[in-house]
């Protein structure tokens, strides 16, 4: 029995085997088949695909073909033309050739020529040279004087009469152009003039203060002088208590401490507590309330020419030209007048009329540094200025309006000309009567110290001198230069307001008598 199953078992194995090989030779069948046409499809692909491949390559053979015959017929025309152009600039060329040919030609005969008119003239200026000579011997003999002797009379006359000439001809154009620089210039000064003006007031060094009664005199002396003293060592200013009723006077040359000493004098008069402890307060409270001042001043002064505001250090010293003066003349109220002339004919010249005004009003800050500082108050008020960043044209007029160093744009011409012109209009500055004496007599000074001067008169309060010259000794064309050197004298070795006028008068008189 287990025979059979084990027969069974082995018969369905061979069974099973056969049956798998049977199926697997039908799949290996299947893939052959499949295999067979795979290949023959990629061998008809192949075919195609090379077949097109001969036609591409044909059709780009054909076009590159085509398009080589296409460049050898334009290479062919452009050569063809080339050759035309070569053709016709070698015809051109050989026309000019021949033309060049004819034309050396010419010129080898006109050298011929002009060789032949040069030989012709060498021998007529020979001749011409040698007639020269005989002459100038001929003449030697006549003259009684070689050929350099009257060269140089010859000379001589000629040199007399040019500088004559020139002298005229200069004075003609300098009268011309001063005239006209005269006229241009009064139109804007007078335009601006009538549209400026500026109070002046009386140069002080003494403050008179009112009291309400004699007996304060005492009280502001103090026992044994004890609070005067101690005013004065705080104030530096000294207090003059004399006759005058009801009435004593501070004087100082500083009008900064002397406004500070008048305004805490009439605060303690005021306050009828006269002691050195308030003495010290009423003086610290004055100083205050000047320095206010000071630069309320400054800030009017700022709003009247209508600027911009400055630095705080600027407005303080501008301020304290309020306190100061010129000749009479209050700074701050002269540099106010500047500030518009300035501006106004800055306008007329067609400037800048806010740079000048700016200029005009600091023109002579320099005036309000106290007497630490050392230098004139031109050269001062530059350096200040360029210390707090103001503009350099501004800084230029500052330091040139006295000439103290070169102008260097027409803006400090202008400050320079209203300087002058506020400074010197009639009743801006008072003179004394010994300096205005002294200043006449150096002008008929520097005019007599010149050679060939016989008299001398200052005239127009000093503002023209009349100078007489001796007419054997000066002649018309000397007097000219004569009257330019007095002038740059007077400018170099005298100080005076506005301007002087040099005349110089030469006269010839012809007399004889009948008889």
């Amino acid at each position: 029995m287990s025979w059979f199953y084990i027969i069974t078992a082995v018969l369905g194995m061979c069974g099973g085997a056969v049956l798998a090989l049977y199926l697997y030779i039908q799949k290996l069948k299947k893939t052959q088949s499949t295999i067979s046409e795979l290949l023959t499809t990629a061998t008809k692909t192949t075919e195609d695909l090379k077949r097109e491949a001969r036609l591409e390559a044909k059709d780009e053979a054909i076009r590159i073909k085509q398009r080589a015959e296409d460049e050898s017929r334009n290479k062919f025309r452009e050569i063809r033309e080339t050759e035309k152009k070569l053709v016709k600039r070698e015809f051109y060329l050989e026309k000019k050739m021949e033309l060049a040919d004819r034309k050396i030609d010419e010129l080898e005969k006109k050298d011929e020529e002009v060789r032949k008119i040069k030989e012709n003239v060498s021998r007529i200026e020979s001749d011409a040279q040698a007639i020269v000579v005989q002459q100038t011997e001929r003449l030697e003999k006549i003259a009684c004087m070689t050929q350099k002797e009257a060269e140089d009379v010859l000379m001589n006359n000629l040199l007399e009469k040019a500088k004559a000439g020139i002298s005229r001809k200069a004075k003609e154009i300098r009268d011309t152009a001063i005239a006209e620089a005269n006229r241009e210039a009064s139109k804007i000064i007078v335009s601006a003039i009538q549209r400026s003006a500026a109070d002046h007031t009386a140069e002080s060094t003494v403050s008179v203060v009112n009291l309400p009664n004699e007996n304060m005199k005492g009280r502001i002396i103090g026992r044994e002088g004890r609070n005067i003293r101690h005013f004065e060592s705080l104030t530096g200013v000294e207090i003059i208590v004399d006759d005058t009723p009801e009435a004593v006077v501070l004087s100082g040359f500083d009008p900064i401490r002397r406004e500070i000493a008048r305004v805490a004098l009439e605060k303690l008069i005021v306050d009828g507590r006269i002691h050195p402890t308030r003495i010290e307060e009423m003086i610290e409270k004055s100083t205050k309330e000047v320095e206010e001042t000071i630069i309320k001043a400054a800030e009017e002064a700022i709003d009247e020419v209508n600027l911009s505001q400055f630095q705080p250090e600027l407005l303080k010293m501008l301020g304290k030209l309020k306190y100061r003066t010129s000749y009479g003349q209050n700074l701050l109220k002269h540099s106010i007048e500047v500030a518009w002339l300035s501006g106004l004919m800055a306008a007329e010249l067609g400037l800048n009329g806010e740079l000048a005004k700016r200029a005009g009003l600091l023109h002579d800050i320099g005036k309000a540094m106290d007497r630490n500082v050392t230098g004139t108050h031109a050269l001062i008020g530059m350096e200040f200025a360029k210390k707090h960043r103001e503009h350099p044209i501004i800084v230029n007029a500052i330091g040139s309006h006295h000439e103290e160093i070169e102008a260097a744009h027409p803006i400090s011409a202008i400050v320079q000309a209203a300087d002058q012109i506020s400074g010197s209009r009639r009743g801006a500055r008072g003179d004394t009567l010994e300096s205005y004496i002294q200043r006449l007599a150096k002008l008929e000074e520097i005019a007599n110290s010149f050679a060939g001067v016989s008299k001398t008169y200052a005239i127009q309060a000093g503002r023209e001198v009349r100078v007489i010259v001796e007419n054997d000794v000066v002649s018309d064309t000397e007097s000219d230069s004569l009257s330019e050197d007095i002038a740059a004298k007077i400018q170099s070795e005298l100080n005076y307001p506005g301007q002087v006028k040099v005349v110089v008068v030469r006269e010839h008189r012809s007399v004889s008598y009948a008889k």
